[in-house]
């Protein structure tokens, strides 16, 4: 990792100046980086940010950072605008968050930015804002290497079903950017359908039941989130006794992201292709980091990580890109992805 950390001469130079310098954060003793972070989760209702809650609550009990209870917004901007003033409130030193709305978190950002704290944006980049660091996949791949599976899996042919995200969020936009353009690009013979969801999976599955009594030739679907599209799309096809094993005839390709056990549990089965694997573990672990090293003063640059990442440089600030790997029936198995780690732990 290339890190400048502020060294001690340089500390005690502008401690003389004046007792608020950024410095004296590690003078105090309430907390790992001398101080405490405030930590907001983004939602409970996908089995995605469900694991990422389980790994930062471990990761604060085994001692990475000293935490503030933690909250949860609900995927309700205002709420975590609430939480985040009500950190402010409570002496944090650093906050974690994940906004829903990238669009909608600037002021919030401007007013942590002005009380020198530094922030950590887990998943999703803020439009605007200064950050601290970003702890994100590359969710362009996502959209593209998608489009790509489905593509091959298709051979240029076909009708596809994309659940978009919330487009108000980045995450959305990128994966569906991604997915339309490689697919106007590399596979015009394939006609997409964007649906878009507000990662609802009720909206999701009421609108791919419209597309299939209009398009009953529907061979492919890519979902953008597993942890709220899964379910509810299969439990649709099953209804229609459209969930045949891959490699029979009438089979829907679906490619998924997330990575979560229930979407491994669907590829061993046959009921879905393919995932690609959001690493809810290193979220969580890195979001802790980055928050202890804001504390302890610590600099990154652009570059490869010695974590298998890249940092990249982006308008408001840092974000280091994790590894995403794509999961098939030929390495659904592999130890190393979180998921499976996870079964072994329940």
């Amino acid at each position: 990792m290339r890190v400048r950390t502020t060294s001690a001469a340089a500390c005690a130079v502008l401690l003389a100046v004046t007792a608020l310098a950024g410095c004296n954060r590690e003078s105090t003793d309430d907390g790992a980086g001398g101080g405490k972070v405030g930590i907001d989760l983004p939602r409970s209702d996908s089995d995605f940010w469900n694991s990422y809650q389980n790994y930062v609550e471990k990761g604060v009990e085994e001692g990475e950072v000293k935490a503030l209870p933690l909250t949860n917004s609900q995927n309700d901007i205002g709420k975590l605008v609430a939480n985040v003033q009500t950190f402010t409130d409570q002496g944090a030193k650093a906050v974690v968050m994940a906004p829903q709305d990238t669009g909608a978190i600037a002021e919030s950002l401007n007013m942590l930015n002005e009380k020198k704290i530094p922030v950590v944006s887990v998943d999703t980049r803020p439009d605007k804002g200064d950050i601290y660091m970003v702890v994100r996949a590359d969710n362009k791949a996502y959209g593209t290497n998608a489009c790509k599976y489905l593509g091959e899996q298709l051979k240029g042919k076909g009708k596809v079903v994309e659940f978009q995200g919330d487009l108000s969020s980045i995450n959305g936009r990128d994966r569906s950017e991604a997915f339309k353009a490689c697919m106007d690009k590399d596979f015009p013979g394939i006609k997409v359908f964007e649906l878009a969801t507000d990662w609802k999976g009720d909206v999701a599955s009421a609108k791919l039941q419209a597309t299939l009594a209009a398009n009953p030739d529907i061979n492919g679907i890519y979902m953008q989130a597993g942890g709220v599209f899964l379910q509810p799309t299969l439990a649709l096809l099953e209804q229609k006794e459209l969930l045949k094993p891959a490699g029979t005839p009438g089979h829907i390709t679906i490619i998924s992201n997330d990575g979560i056990p229930e979407e491994f549990d669907a590829i061993k089965a046959g009921k879905i292709d393919a995932t690609i694997s959001q690493p809810a573990d290193l979220y969580a672990k890195y979001a802790l980091y980055y928050a202890k090293a804001a504390l302890d003063g610590k600099t990154f640059k652009e570059g490869p990580t010695d974590h298998d990442s890249n940092i990249i440089k982006i308008p408001n600030g840092f974000e280091d890109q994790l590894p995403s790997p794509l999961v098939t029936k030929d390495n659904v198995d592999d130890p190393k992805l979180w998921a499976n780690q996870l079964e072994k732990k329940s």
